[in-house]
């Protein structure tokens, strides 16, 4: 059920794009209650000239090693579970990959059952 967009400058290998990819995925499934297998994620580097976000937005030092994390995913978590969502995400990247917990900024965007196709043509959810 969610679609993970994840961006990121270019440059980082392919086990930095798989292990943020893993993080995302766990956390989905422990605080967000995602089916087990309901992976779908994009990940996409940019060039410096087209990856842009303003370095102290809100007080918060951004460096260049800054990560995307856009989840769309089905309407209906408490703030608390999207609150556990965040922490679990940053926890992980930051353990694993030693990314600065300022370095993430993550968007949940719910949209309704009947908005999902998985194919067929068919809505799944409905």
């Amino acid at each position: 059920m969610p679609l993970a967009r994840i961006d990121l400058a270019q440059g980082k290998s392919a086990d930095y794009r798989k292990t943020i990819g893993d993080v995302v995925y766990d956390a989905m499934v422990e605080t967000l209650k995602a089916p087990k297998d309901d992976r779908f994620q994009v990940i996409t580097e940019h060039a410096p000239d087209s990856f842009i976000f303003d370095p102290n937005y809100l007080g918060i030092a951004r460096s260049k090693d800054c990560v995307f994390l856009q989840l769309t995913l089905n309407e209906g978590r408490t703030v608390d579970q999207k609150r556990a969502f965040y922490k679990a995400v940053m926890a992980g990247l930051h353990q694993r990959l030693d990314l600065r917990p300022e370095d993430l900024l993550i968007n949940l965007v719910e949209v309704r059952k009947e908005n999902w196709s998985f194919g067929n043509g068919e809505a799944q959810y409905v």
